[in-house]
């Protein structure tokens, strides 16, 4: 044996050793992330389909009636849902057709796990002509944000849960990079095989069972890299830094718009001041689908930004295009306009991830492609443990 073909083998063997040992040790925790992750995909059609009745509020002749006030909406709402816990923010959409949603949102700092964490997460579909809620759900105990947090968490606190699912993914990486230098063919008759089933004269269930972990490893390979690092993304914070800094050319910061913060008194705020901050909204960008407004109750000191930041989405079926506007939270006074063609190509990739990651990038084709590859992925720890086991049986015979 050459001194080449001898390294080859030597690699061929680690590249072994560390697929079997780390295929074991973390199969069952990456079945549950890939499967949690391809029923998480079509959330958003199914959710869709089952509120159908109430995302369009129904009402008539609309050109000749005027939508209420945010603050009489919100009392309204509050008078017939009768939580305990402050209405949060409102999703404002641009078709007068859709129903407004307020959302109800607690953080709890100190719980460990998913369920305390959250007191309460739930959303009301609203008319916004009459203030009439047409239905209230518990988003915080439905179906898809259960899965969605096993899948993000483990349903364990997100601030260390994160980690929990961030490490073998990891590994998981380590993985398919094993996997590809064993699955590497050394011949032509080899490579055959190993691209497409071919079992025309097989039978042996064995064979089979080896050609799919073969096959689906090498063809979902690439695309579960992608899954990976954007998953990753919200494990590590390097991860984040990383992208922004390869795909913005070099730099190593996010703009800082910390300038652009609240400075009129809070004398100037009234009932009418966040109805002014939709109006200019409205305005700036009339051809947008949805935005949202944080209600700004003055206990309420946690914005998800610094500064009262208004989050304009684009389109429907996605997040990535996005836009925001800054106002002041007492005088409603537009401070600055980010839009969404004049970010750099690193805050595009950044504000992109969760859509690569769930596959909403370009809709309904590349969510079929992310539930395929999920699926293809949740099946490696399965055929992959198989195969370790008819061998195992095959050298105690």
């Amino acid at each position: 044996m050459t001194k080449i073909a001898k390294k080859k083998s030597i690699w061929k063997l680690w590249a072994a050793k560390l697929h079997l040992w780390f295929g074991l040790g973390i199969g069952l925790l990456i079945f549950i992330i890939s499967i949690t992750g391809a029923l998480y995909v079509f959330k958003d059609e199914i959710e869709n389909y089952q509120r159908k009745e109430v995302i369009y509020h129904g009402e008539t002749n609309i050109a000749q009636k005027n939508i209420l006030p945010l603050k009489v909406l919100e009392d309204k709402v509050n008078e017939q849902v009768k939580e305990e816990f402050p209405i949060h923010w409102v999703n404002i959409p641009m078709d007068e057709n859709r129903s407004y949603r307020f959302y109800w949102f607690e953080h709890n700092n100190k719980a460990w796990n998913y369920f305390d964490e959250y007191p309460i997460y739930q959303v009301a579909y609203v008319n916004p002509y009459t203030g009439k809620v047409l239905q209230v759900y518990d988003e915080k105990n439905g179906f898809f944000q259960i899965v969605k947090m096993i899948h993000w968490s483990f349903l364990l606190k997100e601030s260390w849960g994160t980690y929990v699912v961030g490490i073998p993914v990891i590994i998981f990486v380590i993985m398919l990079i094993s996997g590809i230098i064993l699955w590497w063919p050394k011949n032509k008759a080899a490579r055959k095989q190993r691209f497409w089933f071919r079992w025309k004269n097989i039978k042996n269930w064995k064979r089979k069972n080896y050609d799919l972990h073969n096959i689906f490893g090498f063809y979902s390979s690439i695309l579960a890299v992608v899954f990976a690092i954007t998953g990753l993304f919200y494990a590590f914070f390097v991860i984040q830094a990383a992208m922004y800094f390869v795909f913005s050319g070099g730099k190593t910061a996010l703009p800082d718009y910390s300038e652009y913060t609240t400075k009129a008194p809070i004398e100037m705020r009234n009932d009418t001041t966040l109805d002014k901050v939709a109006q200019k909204t409205r305005e700036t960008f009339p051809d947008t689908f949805a935005f949202s407004i944080d209600l700004g109750h003055p206990h309420m000191d946690d914005h998800e930004h610094p500064n009262f930041e208004i989050y304009v989405q684009h389109l429907s079926y996605s997040y990535h295009k996005y836009s925001s506007l800054i106002f002041d939270e007492n005088s409603g006074e537009l401070l600055k306009r980010i839009d969404y063609k004049d970010k750099n190509f690193g805050e595009k990739a950044v504000g992109a991830n969760y859509d690569i990651h769930v596959g909403d990038i370009l809709g309904l084709p590349t969510k079929i492609i992310a539930f395929i590859i999920s699926l293809m992925i949740a099946s490696m720890p399965v055929t992959g443990f198989m195969i370790w086991w008819g061998r195992k049986k095959k050298k105690k015979k």
